[in-house]
């Protein structure tokens, strides 16, 4: 029992990485309708940025998070800028196609500046592991839960009770309508951008203290974040939050009964399964509504 205690707590843990990561896609896609697939580069840079801040430049702790998230979001609104802003009125497979090519392309840059080997950072609260009878829980991974949990009631805030948030729902729903109203939707989309990457940038700098960042990062968290997004019902913050979560601990309770390299098989057949039942996801929230 202590064994499926301890898998199911990583898989939580690993699981809210994901949320955060799917509810990036979620904030972008709910204003846009961009599906930006370099989501993952976010959360990559987060990590990196964090590194060359607190270990190359001997920066405090807090200052080199707030100025990786302030890069991270720099880089983000160029991405918008530059490369999608023209590829709006083209098509979605368009977008698709070039965010794909911008995660490839944030790849190897990270490969040239940081090299082929992975870079952690010092757990937030000592790395010491807090026991619960026989399950080790380690401080990280509480940082790593609340954070998620925050940025869900954040989104949920902005999108339900703020002007910003029923503007950026509106640029959504009728892009048109809304730039009538006096919206200015290019803004939203710019602010939609700009979340979404600090969210990324977050998630990489909680996640790097438990697996380390490396260039190959952004592509296999944005994948995964990507599945979760669907898994729990497109266009949906909380359903990004349970599709992360269900993705997480499923991968981790394989490893209990099969080899490591199963798990991640295991839970994407899943995923199959539940689109072919329910191809709106577990949770079928429409995209369009303003509900988190």
């Amino acid at each position: 029992m202590t064994k499926w205690i301890q898998l199911l707590v990583t898989g939580i843990t690993v699981g809210s990485i994901y949320s955060l990561i799917a509810l990036g896609y979620v904030t972008i896609y709910r204003t846009s309708r961009i599906v930006n697939m370099a989501q993952g580069a976010f959360v990559m840079f987060g990590g990196f940025f964090a590194y060359s801040f607190l270990s190359q430049l001997g920066l405090p702790y807090w200052l080199s998070a707030i100025l990786s998230i302030v890069g991270v979001v720099i880089v983000a609104a160029l991405v918008y800028l530059v490369v999608l802003r023209p590829l709006v009125r083209v098509s979605l497979v368009s977008i698709i196609l070039a965010t794909m090519a911008l995660s490839i392309l944030f790849e190897n840059f990270s490969l040239i500046r940081w090299g082929g080997y992975g870079k952690g950072l010092p757990a937030f609260a000592g790395s010491k592991a807090l026991f619960l009878g026989k399950v080790a829980v380690f401080p990280q991974s509480l940082w790593v839960i609340g954070l998620m949990i925050v940025v869900l009631l954040g989104l949920y805030l902005l999108t339900n009770r703020t002007r910003v948030g029923k503007q950026m729902t509106a640029t959504a729903n009728d892009p048109g309508a809304a730039s009538l109203s006096g919206v200015n939707t290019s803004r939203m989309i710019l602010l939609a951008f700009a979340i979404s990457a600090a969210i990324g940038a977050l998630g990489g700098i909680a996640i790097s203290p438990i697996n380390s960042t490396n260039y190959l990062s952004g592509g296999i968290y944005g994948l995964s974040g990507f599945v979760a997004a669907i898994l729990g019902g497109w266009g949906s913050s909380t359903g990004a939050v349970v599709g992360g979560l269900a993705l997480g601990i499923v991968a981790s309770l394989v490893t209990g009964v099969l080899p490591a390299g199963y798990q991640d098989a295991v839970a994407y057949a899943i995923l199959i399964l539940v689109l072919y039942f329910r191809p709106g996801g577990l949770l079928g929230v429409p995209s369009t509504e303003g509900e988190a």
